[in-house]
């Protein structure tokens, strides 16, 4: 478990490095694929009976008879599982975790109309709909399930930690708290006559 959490601890500082360790923070390789870890399309239902579509990111040589560490990856707000979240599920599965990238509902691959909705509840519930999928899976450890959210995703898991406790390490990348962004404005700019005529033209 301590190794879950620093290494999650390492990601929320967030890195931009290629495998030989050249700072590509400028060029980063977003669409980076990995010769050291399988990867496998999976589904499963959220409570919603909407299906979720991920990425699971196993090493090579995983030994499927022991239990390991998982860590489920979250996308930022607008983006699908391809866009950064591959490529930290993949980096983690490099160092020895099981990893899946999901795409949120509305997003991607996974179901829900209308497309690119933005529902808050329904996105913090994936998490935990992608909980219980590795907890079916009889390699990954129940007790060591983390979870890493980029952008959007981490106010989303943060949402879901609170009341989810299988949820044993968090950490959050380049966090945005899309309620406090919307009611405030970018450093509370945003006054509340503002506010008002946000939710006018809404209506």
């Amino acid at each position: 478990m301590k190794k879950l959490f620093l290494l999650l601890a390492l990601l929320a500082s967030s890195f931009s490095f290629t495998a030989t360790g050249q700072d590509m923070s400028n060029g980063a390789d977003n669409f980076y694929k990995s010769d050291k870890v399988i990867l496998q399309k999976v589904t499963f239902d959220n409570q919603y009976k909407m299906k979720v579509v991920g990425n699971l990111f196993t090493p090579k040589g995983l030994d499927r008879n022991a239990r390991h560490p998982a860590i489920i990856v979250g996308h930022p707000m607008g983006a699908v599982k391809e866009q950064s979240s591959n490529l930290y599920a993949q980096k983690l599965a490099e160092r020895g975790f099981v990893t899946l990238a999901i795409d949120q509902s509305f997003w991607g691959e996974s179901e829900g109309q209308p497309r690119n909705a933005v529902a808050p509840e329904i996105y913090s519930e994936a998490f935990s709909a992608a909980v219980d999928y590795l907890g079916t899976q009889s390699f990954v450890d129940r007790d060591r399930i983390g979870v890493l959210g980029i952008c959007g995703s981490g106010s989303f898991v943060i949402s879901a930690a609170k009341i989810d406790p299988r949820m044993k390490a968090i950490a959050t990348i380049s966090m945005y708290d899309m309620g406090a962004a919307s009611r405030n404005g970018l450093k509370h700019s945003q006054m509340l006559e503002q506010r008002k005529k946000i939710l006018e033209a809404a209506a």
